[in-house]
C-alpha cells in the first residue's frame, strides 16, 4: 500500500523533508504540485524526519502537497527495445519514443558476488593502436580517462563505441553541454553503432539529481544485459560532475564536508559504481570506461585522486592522445601474451625507444648538436606519433604490430632496436 502524506515540514533548495514512518533509504515517491507530478528519493532519515531530492526542484512545491511513497527505489525499463533509444536520468524518453514501463529492475543494487566472477581473460579490440597495442582494454576492466577541460575525450568515447569489438555499448553522459549530446548522436548514427547502443544522457540544464542516477541506470541496464550472455561496455562521462552532483546535494542538507567540500563517502560512492564491472562465469561480461576530469591538471584532486585507488590503471588524454607515459592498464599482460608473440617485446621497444626520442627533443630544445642516433630518434618519434598515438585510426591489432615494424625498419638497423633476434628473423619488413 502507498503511503501518502499532505504536509511538507520545510524546503530548501530542491530537497524537502516530511514527518513519515517505515520509509527506506532510496526509496521513490512523487509529488503532486500545482505544475504536476515530480519525482523524489529519499537520501536521508533521521528518526521519522525525512528528506526528499526532488528531480525537477525546489520550484514551485508548497507545504501543502501531497506525498505519496511508491515504496521501491528508482527503476528502469530492461528490454531490447532499449537499444536504439536515448533516455534522460529520470528514465524518461529524449528521443521521442515511446516510454518504457514493462520488466522493470531497480537501479544501485550491490555488486556481484564473487563466486560468479572469471578472472579477466579476454581483450576488447577498439582499432585504436594506442590502447589496443600498447595498454590494452580487457574485458571486465573498470578504467578511468584522465583528463583536462578542453580535450577531445567524448571524441574519444564516440570512436571507441563505434570501433569496439562488443554486443552492446551503453553510454552515460552527466552534465553534458547540449551541443556534446547532439555530437554524440550524430556520431553514432553516423557511424551505424546506434542500434546497438543505449544512452543514457543528463545534461547541464537538466535537475542534479537526474546526474546522480545516470551511472546506476547505465549499470543496471548493463548487467541486465549481460546476465543474457552479451559483453557490455559502459561508457561514462564526467564522473567528475557526477561527484559536483553529490557535493551540491551534500552542502544543501548542510553534511559535514570532507576534503574540498566533497561528501565523506565519496570514495565508497565512486566503487560502489566502478566495481559494477564483471566478468560472469556462466554469462557476459559488464566493462566500464569513465571519463574523470581534472580541475587544474590536478591529479590529487579528489575526483582522480579517489578514482586511482578504486579502478585498475588509467588513461591519460593529453595534447587530444592518450599519453605513452603515465597511461596503464593493469590487466593487458592478462591478454596481449595470447595475442601474438611479437606484442608485448614490441610494445616494450617502441615505448622504450619514444622515451629516447623525448630526451633527444630536449636536447634539441637546449642547442645540443643532433648525433646521427639522435636524427633517427627524431624521425622515429614522428612517425610514431602520426602512425601509432593518431586516436582516429582504426586498424586491426595485428595490422598495428605490422605498422610498428614498419616504423622501426625506416628508422633503425635490426641490431639498434633492442628486440630478439628470432623476432627480427620473422617480423622485420622486407624491402
Amino acid at each position: 500500500m502507498k503511503k501518502v502524506y499532505s504536509k511538507i515540514d520545510s524546503i530548501n533548495g530542491s530537497v524537502i523533508t516530511v514527518r513519515a514512518e517505515g520509509i527506506k533509504y532510496g526509496e521513490l515517491a512523487e509529488i503532486e504540485t500545482r505544475f504536476g507530478t515530480s519525482l523524489a528519493n529519499v537520501n536521508r532519515i533521521e528518526g521519522d524526519v525525512v528528506s526528499l531530492q526532488v528531480f525537477s526542484g525546489g520550484r514551485g512545491v508548497s507545504t501543502g502537497d501531497q506525498i505519496r511513497f511508491l515504496g521501491h527505489e528508482m527503476q528502469v525499463s530492461f528490454s531490447d527495445d532499449l537499444l536504439g533509444r536515448i533516455f534522460n536520468g529520470s528514465g524518461d524518453p529524449r528521443d521521442g519514443g515511446p516510454k518504457l514501463r514493462d520488466n522493470l529492475v531497480e537501479i544501485g543494487g550491490p555488486s556481484v558476488n564473487p563466486s560468479k566472477r572469471i578472472i579477466a581473460n579476454r581483450m576488447i579490440r577498439t582499432g585504436i593502436p594506442m590502447i589496443d597495442v600498447f595498454n590494452t582494454l580487457v574485458v571486465s576492466q573498470k578504467l578511468p580517462i584522465f583528463s583536462v577541460s578542453g580535450e577531445p575525450y567524448n571524441a574519444l568515447l564516440s570512436r571507441i563505441a563505434m570501433q569496439a569489438e562488443v554486443d552492446v555499448i551503453i553510454l552515460g553522459g552527466m552534465g553534458l553541454k547540449h551541443d556534446d549530446y547532439l555530437q554524440f548522436k550524430s556520431d553514432l548514427e553516423n557511424g551505424g553503432a546506434l542500434s546497438r547502443t543505449v544512452m543514457f544522457i543528463h545534461t547541464a540544464a537538466d535537475p542534479t539529481v537526474e546526474c546522480m542516477q545516470i551511472p546506476d541506470m547505465s549499470l543496471a541496464v548493463a548487467e541486465q544485459f549481460a546476465l543474457q550472455g552479451k559483453d557490455v561496455l559502459v561508457l561514462l562521462t564526467d564522473m567528475t560532475n557526477f561527484a559536483d552532483s553529490m557535493k551540491e546535494i551534500a552542502i544543501t542538507q548542510e553534511q559535514v564536508p570532507s576534503n574540498r567540500g566533497y561528501p565523506g563517502d565519496l570514495y565508497s560512492q565512486l566503487a560502489a559504481r566502478y566495481e559494477k564491472a564483471v566478468d560472469f562465469d556462466d554469462a557476459g561480461s559488464v566493462t566500464i570506461l569513465a571519463v574523470t576530469t581534472m580541475p587544474g591538471d590536478d591529479v590529487t584532486h579528489p575526483v582522480p585522486d579517489n578514482t586511482g585507488y578504486i579502478t585498475e590503471g588509467q588513461y591519460y588524454l593529453k595534447g587530444g592522445r592518450i599519453e605513452p607515459f603515465g597511461s596503464l592498464s593493469r590487466l593487458k599482460q592478462n591478454v596481449n601474451k595470447n595475442t601474438r608473440d611479437d606484442h608485448r617485446s614490441l610494445m616494450d621497444a617502441m615505448i622504450r625507444l619514444y622515451a629516447s626520442f623525448k630526451d633527444t627533443l630536449e636536447k634539441k630544445s637546449m642547442g645540443f648538436i643532433m648525433s646521427e642516433w639522435d636524427e633517427k630518434l627524431l624521425k622515429y618519434g614522428n612517425l610514431f606519433e602520426s602512425r601509432m598515438m593518431n586516436l582516429e585510426l582504426n586498424v586491426p591489432l595485428e595490422k598495428a604490430l605490422d605498422s610498428g615494424w614498419e616504423i622501426l625498419a625506416e628508422c633503425f638497423e635490426k641490431q639498434e632496436t633492442g628486440l630478439k633476434t628470432d623476432l627480427i628473423e620473422k617480423y622485420w619488413p622486407t624491402k
